[in-house]
């Protein structure tokens, strides 16, 4: 829904050696009520838990 995605960067070690790293958004599979009909979708927890999606039952 909000178009979340792994974000990249940097893992810093104590001796500040750089390797990459993926943080991954939390991203729950949901059926949802998209215009009256329902769809499986993977939305993340924020937008479940403000409302912004509605479960289709």
């Amino acid at each position: 829904m909000c178009g979340k995605g792994p974000q990249v960067g940097h893992k810093v070690s104590h001796s500040h050696i750089l390797t990459k790293r993926r943080w991954l958004p939390n991203l729950q599979p949901v059926r949802v009520n998209v215009n009256g009909t329902v769809k499986r979708m993977r939305v993340c927890t924020t937008c479940l838990k403000s409302g912004r999606v509605t479960r289709a039952v």
